[in-house]
């Protein structure tokens, strides 16, 4: 199964630019100097995937006849760091991911990161087996 390829995406705040070391380069005026676009494919781009489904808050593409892509974990903000935060998190995020057609319907890994947390996140990580068979891990902080 081809896991696809899509335009890579820099996460990060606005104004973030992109390292120059492409042909292919868009300037635009203003803060933001320049960007690289070049695409991913297979694991890194399912990766990427993944991501962006867990950072969209759920609904936020129902314009675009998108309505049940992203999470929940938007959810979790102003709750208290707790077993129950962290219950929480777990169930948002397999949920999300659940949605992923390229993915297995059970994650291979899930645990939380306590040891590279700050006061007010929770980290976790992530491994999930595309149905081509390669397996996809990612961490992630969720910001209460």
């Amino acid at each position: 199964m081809d896991l696809g390829t899509d335009l890579k995406t820099t996460l990060g705040p606005p104004g973030m630019a992109g390292q120059d070391d492409s042909s292919l380069d868009i300037q635009q005026a203003g803060p933001l100097q320049a960007y690289e676009l070049r695409t991913v494919s297979g694991r890194e781009n399912l990766g990427q995937a993944l991501i962006l489904r867990l950072l969209t808050p759920r609904r936020a593409l129902a314009a675009l006849g998108h309505a049940d892509y992203g999470s929940r974990l938007g959810e979790l903000i102003g709750r208290r760091k707790s077993a129950a935060t962290r219950a929480l998190a777990k169930a948002y995020v397999l949920e999300a991911v659940k949605q992923e057609p390229r993915i297995e319907d059970k994650a291979v890994g899930f645990q939380f990161l306590p040891e590279s947390e700050g006061p007010s996140d929770i980290r976790f990580s992530l491994s999930v087996r595309s149905k081509a068979g390669d397996v996809v891990s990612l961490d992630l902080g969720v910001g209460l």
